[in-house]
């Protein structure tokens, strides 16, 4: 025999009401229970201290004018009493000149003393005639010594001597104008120096003449 269950007993049709009945009270208690929670923390407030702000302004560095000194006062003149006392001097107006008395005129001005210089005489560059070197150029040549050390050395050249000829035909204040060598040099000035001239002569005078000549060094 099967036994059957009462309509009222038949717990599976009734679950979706308890199901949604269930989700209403907890909808109802969360609704309830979050009022509640914002009601405490109006209720809580925290206090914030402010924090202190500080301006930072740039300030702008000025320069210290120096003023001027101001200028010195002017000193207060001072008044100084003149003690000086001016000796009266005795003034003879009665004197006279004695017109018969003869001034001494013997004594003039000394004479200037007259001081004689010599005057250099004038060198001549060309004259009428010019001076004559006695013996010529081969006489010149003759009287040159070739220095040992150049000819071991090969030196060799023409050396220019530069001269003046005075009134009685000598050889005056020799110098190379163009040289070589030291060696050949001396020995052109020293040749040079040991030659006789004729004087050269302006408007029939012997006069100074300046003149130069060459002097060859050459190796045979």
């Amino acid at each position: 025999m099967a036994l059957r269950k009462k309509e009222g007993a038949d717990l599976r049709s009734q679950y979706p009401l308890y199901v949604e009945i269930g989700l209403v009270l907890s909808l109802a208690l969360l609704i309830v229970a979050f009022r509640v929670n914002m009601t405490s923390q109006s209720s809580f407030k925290v206090q914030m201290e402010e924090q202190e702000t500080v301006d930072m302004k740039q300030i702008q560095q000025t320069k210290q004018e120096k003023e001027p000194p101001p200028p010195p006062k002017p000193p207060v003149p001072q008044e100084v009493p003149n003690n000086e006392v001016i000796e009266d001097q005795d003034v003879d107006f009665d004197a006279s000149l004695d017109m018969d008395e003869q001034l001494d005129t013997s004594q003039g001005p000394p004479d200037d003393e007259e001081e004689e210089e010599e005057e250099e005489q004038e060198i001549f560059m060309v004259v009428e005639n010019q001076p004559e070197l006695i013996g010529g150029m081969k006489a010149l040549q003759e009287s040159v010594t070739y220095p040992e050390f150049a000819k071991k050395a090969g030196i060799e050249g023409r050396v220019i001597v530069q001269f003046v000829v005075d009134e009685k035909g000598n050889v005056t204040n020799p110098k190379v104008v163009r040289g070589v060598h030291k060696l050949l040099n001396e020995e052109a000035i020293k040749a040079v120096k040991d030659q006789k001239f004729k004087p050269g002569k302006q408007r029939g005078q012997p006069v100074k003449v300046q003149m130069s000549l060459p002097v060859t060094f050459r190796l045979q």
